[in-house]
């Protein structure tokens, strides 16, 4: 089993977590409430078609592999943050 090197803050708060520290306030109905959030965020029940160049998706492919994910996913997640407003063009503030 592969163990992870923590840094001596985050050691301590997960020394702090398993020793019983801490205690959640996550109530049931609030866990619900995030479930079906993030269900209803991550359902992906409609399908599109899209044209775009060789190259663009050939780079699109190139990033996604570089970020171990699917290339459909790298772009639903572009889109995602798109429209969220999370994207935008760092150069148009240069």
């Amino acid at each position: 089993m592969n163990k992870i090197k923590l840094l001596k803050e985050e050691q301590e708060l997960l020394d702090a977590l398993e020793s019983g520290e801490y205690e959640s306030t996550l109530t049931p109905q609030r866990k619900s409430e995030l479930e079906a959030a993030a269900a209803h965020t991550f359902k992906k029940d409609k399908r599109i078609n899209i044209r775009i160049s060789s190259r663009d998706l050939t780079a699109i492919q190139s990033k996604a592999f570089e970020e171990g994910i699917p290339y459909q996913t790298l772009v639903s997640s572009i889109i995602h943050k798109y429209i969220s407003g999370s994207l935008r063009d760092v150069r148009a503030n240069k």
